[in-house]
Formats: structure tokens, C-alpha cells, sequence
């Protein structure tokens, strides 16, 4: 599969509101924070399919109703589009479910 271009943190941050840089590393992130353990699960189940789809996978860390994403293009040495594309997906479950 070809990859998109790097287009760099900020530049998808211009994109991405809520969204961060990651210290240290050509990446964006976010906290998403949630009622319970299992509305988190849920949230990552969404995604997970969603970027398994795009062959395309976040790294992440669940602490019960807490998940905190890092999303980069390892193959491009930074942020593209497939990364502006899953936070906006992961965003909008975010919405779905929190509503």
C-alpha cells in the first residue's frame, strides 16, 4: 500500500482541535476520557476496526476510562494524512459516545 506524504504535526493540527504534539516524537495526540471502563472499551473497539481497515494503527494506552493516543506514520517518519484521518474518526466515536 502507498503512504501519504509527511505533512508534520502542525500542520495536521491546524486540522485537529483538541489534538497536541508529542514531546520528542513527529506525532500528534490526545487524552480521551471516558464514564467507565467499558464506554472506553467500546470507544477503542470503534477505532479498532476503523484502522484496521485503513491498515493503519494508533498506539494507545487504556488505564480504565482513560486512553491516551499517539498517532504517526512510522513509515513516513512523522504525521500524514492517514493519522489526520484516524484522530477525526476517533474523534468523531468520541462524539457518538460521550453524547
Amino acid at each position: 500500500m502507498n503512504r501519504p506524504p509527511r505533512i508534520g504535526a502542525d500542520v495536521a493540527l491546524s486540522d485537529l482541535p483538541g489534538w497536541n504534539s508529542v514531546e520528542g516524537l513527529e506525532a500528534v495526540g490526545r487524552s480521551f476520557r471516558f464514564e467507565t471502563f467499558s464506554a472506553a472499551f467500546e470507544w477503542m473497539t470503534r477505532v479498532a476496526r476503523a484502522a484496521e481497515a485503513m491498515d493503519h494503527h494508533p498506539e494507545w494506552r487504556n488505564v480504565y476510562n482513560r486512553v491516551d493516543v499517539i498517532l504517526t506514520t512510522h513509515d513516513a517518519d512523522g504525521v500524514t494524512e492517514l493519522d489526520v484521518r484516524l484522530a477525526k474518526i476517533m474523534d468523531s466515536a468520541f462524539a457518538d459516545l460521550t453524547r
